[in-house]
């Protein structure tokens, strides 16, 4: 299977609340919108809120987002000064990583992630 792109599609039983959470609170650049909903860029990835799938239970706890960002304390204070609710404040895990994490308007977790610039995940490890 040769796959040529991908997206996460969020269904919300509020698609308006959640759309303005992703462009309005986190920034998100919009790809497109059309009639029955809008694409964010999301790094590499795409994320879709389409209007016309809604969800009458609340979000699964079990999603998760993992956003990578340049600057984690900085999106902290961005972020806390625009109300979003935010579960855990930065804070070096034990895997090496700066996370926090932050809840979208539908309860559905989000881990945003800096990656330290001497973590094995920015080295060349091929031989």
């Amino acid at each position: 299977m040769e796959i040529l792109s991908s997206r996460t599609l969020l269904i919300s039983s509020d698609p308006a609340a959640l759309t303005e959470f992703y462009r309005d609170r986190l920034g998100l650049a919009v790809a497109r919108e059309y009639p029955g909903g809008t694409v964010f860029h999301a790094g590499a990835g795409f994320l879709e809120i389409p209007a016309h799938l809604s969800a009458d239970a609340p979000a699964h706890a079990a999603d998760i987002l993992w956003l990578q960002v340049r600057d984690v304390a900085a999106v902290h204070r961005d972020l806390a000064a625009k109300d979003v609710r935010i579960l855990a404040a930065p804070e070096i895990k034990p895997w090496g990583l700066i996370e926090m994490t932050i809840v979208d308007p539908d309860g559905r977790k989000l881990i945003v992630v800096e990656i330290p610039a001497d973590h094995p995940l920015r080295r060349d490890v091929r031989k």
